[in-house]
């Protein structure tokens, strides 16, 4: 098992052994859960696998969590519950508190700062990408529990760029969608693409001219 442990998976493992009385064993369970669930996707995870990493009899698995699914459900609920909404928004709170002059500032520094994150959180980030899309329940908890949250943060600041009229005049819930779809096609390519050995992958400039992009496109009209 990697000995590295995420920051984010640090934080849940001690709220959990804080509030939960989370034993030794289930603390290794969830965490080889984690790095299986990531590297593998649900689907094609295996309770032996897990059990395995952890170190456990598979029937050990079975006395804490009725399913592999339960399982996934214990690690991603209390996630979103206990800290990664106030994980996620502590890490932001920079960002958010910065006065920018330009959008563009903003959009960089965003970027920027939530490629740290994730570098720090891969894991967190592939299970909820590859999840998220597939359990109804869960993508439900995420949009109240998180999205909410940092949707309160971001209102004003792009209220107040369109109020100065640097962007479009748009709903802001529509603005953010369409900053954060181009945003996540840039990270998903970096993260999938232009790591991988002997790729010409420039990060400089694909950032620029993804921050260029999203600019020109929330243009008012006649300065596009």
């Amino acid at each position: 098992m990697d000995a590295r442990v995420e920051p984010w998976m640090d934080e849940l493992l001690q709220l959990s052994f804080e509030s939960d009385r989370m034993t030794e064993k289930q603390k290794r369970i969830v965490k080889a859960a984690i790095e299986v669930f990531a590297e593998k996707g649900f689907a094609a995870s295996s309770t032996s696998e897990i059990a395995q990493r952890a170190k456990v009899a598979e029937g050990t698995i079975f006395r804490h969590y009725k399913t592999k699914k339960d399982l996934l459900f214990k690690i991603a609920t209390p996630a979103m519950i206990k800290m990664l909404a106030p994980f996620l928004l502590r890490e932001f709170r920079g960002v958010l508190k910065t006065d920018y002059e330009r959008f563009d500032q903003f959009l960089r520094a965003l970027i920027e700062n939530r490629i740290e994150f994730l570098e720090q959180n891969m894991s967190l980030f592939k299970i909820l990408v590859q999840e998220l899309p597939f359990h109804p329940d869960l993508r439900e908890q995420f949009q109240q529990i998180v999205l909410q949250q940092v949707m309160a943060r971001v209102d004003p600041i792009v209220s107040k760029f369109k109020a100065a009229g640097q962007i479009v005049d748009l709903p802001v819930a529509t603005i953010v969608r369409l900053c954060v779809s181009v945003v996540m096609g840039y990270v998903l390519a970096r993260t999938f693409i232009g790591q991988q050995s002997g790729s010409r992958w420039n990060d400089e400039l694909e950032r620029e001219a993804t921050i260029e992009f999203i600019m020109k496109g929330l243009a008012p009209s006649g300065r596009a």
